[in-house]
């Protein structure tokens, strides 16, 4: 569908290639609240995030990738080839020391989590301190506060302008903004692709949803998605009612909670990571058709569970990409 659809947009992306201009140096620009200056395009990166790193690589940017760390699940198929050469300084959280000593011209990050007022791996200012600018996806700060912890509190609903805004700057920064709105414009055309198949479907007015990432243990609350991420983005774009109201990211529910709500549809994240039981897939299936709670759930009962790449559950690139497998999953549902 993605390669179709990118056939399809070449005469809207060189349209917009045409206004797109060589970065005019130095250039400036406010990131998550820090000002960034660069008198040339970096050299080399080194990303920390699934996100950040496919960005770069739909950017043609590969070659500079000098290490990655944080995945989540394989790198778009796409890029399997050109990711197996790069360096994995880590799967999950590299070390500071790490990410230095590749000595980057930038640090490209996914979550200020990971790099941040509070970032496991270091500040922004421990990078800048030692002449390391860092760029952080701004659909992780644009609308969230990540000082309240966790996986942060979003201020307002997550929209795909803030990853177009992300391509758009990297693009910037590295001087290839010709192929940052091919990028934008091929996304776009997914985005409204999957709404209007989804409006052709004419689901039910009333239809509700949850989206299920993990649980630190499967016999516990899990972590389910909050109204305002990329779930609730997805959801809202399709039509569909998030039975869970919290502001949170990924906020923990009862599964006594949950059932009351009775979603007609259940999403479920598959990952390669194994931080926790629940991150395996299969054990979400076991769970949602043996528990003596869960099970009882009208999607359940109907087989109305997607399975979806957690890594589109985050507010990243891949989000758009979700909400197409929501979108051909819903299109394959009966509602009767």
């Amino acid at each position: 569908m993605r390669q179709t659809l990118m056939t399809a947009t070449l005469v809207v992306a060189a349209a917009g290639a045409l206004h797109a201009q060589q970065t005019d140096y130095p250039l400036t620009l406010t990131n998550c609240g820090v000002e960034l200056s660069f008198d040339a395009a970096p050299g080399s990166a080194v990303t920390i995030g699934q996100s950040a790193t496919e960005t770069l690589y739909s950017l043609g940017l590969a070659p500079k990738v000098s290490g990655t760390a944080v995945w989540f699940n394989p790198v778009l198929p796409e890029y399997a080839e050109v990711n197996a050469g790069i360096e994995r300084l880590a799967d999950n959280d590299p070390s500071f020391e790490s990410v230095v000593a590749k000595k980057p011209g930038l640090v490209a990050v996914q979550y200020e989590w990971h790099v941040g007022e509070s970032g496991i791996v270091g500040t922004r200012e421990m990078f800048h301190d030692i002449g390391i600018p860092t760029y952080i996806m701004p659909a992780d700060c644009d609308t969230k506060d990540n000082s309240t912890g966790g996986d942060g509190t979003r201020t307002g609903a997550f929209e795909t302008a803030s990853v177009y805004k992300g391509i758009r700057e990297l693009s910037q920064i590295f001087d290839v903004a010709e192929a940052g709105e091919t990028l934008v414009a091929d996304l776009k055309a997914i985005e409204a692709d999957a709404i209007a198949r989804a409006e052709d479907v004419d689901l039910p007015d009333d239809l509700s949803a949850v989206f299920w990432f993990s649980s630190a243990d499967v016999e516990i609350d899990p972590y389910v998605a909050g109204q305002l991420g990329a779930p609730g983005y997805m959801m809202d774009a399709l039509g569909i009612d998030n039975v869970i109201k919290s502001d949170e990211e990924w906020p923990t529910v009862g599964w006594e909670s949950i059932a009351r709500a009775d979603p007609d549809v259940i999403v479920i994240a598959y990952m390669d990571r194994r931080r926790f039981p629940a991150d395996d897939v299969e054990q979400k299936l076991e769970f949602l058709r043996n528990d003596p709670v869960a099970s009882q759930m009208t999607a359940v009962q109907e087989g109305r569970i997607v399975q979806m790449d957690a890594h589109a559950m985050s507010a990243t690139m891949r989000s758009i990409y979700g909400l197409e497998t929501l979108s051909d999953a819903l299109s394959e549902m009966s509602f009767e």
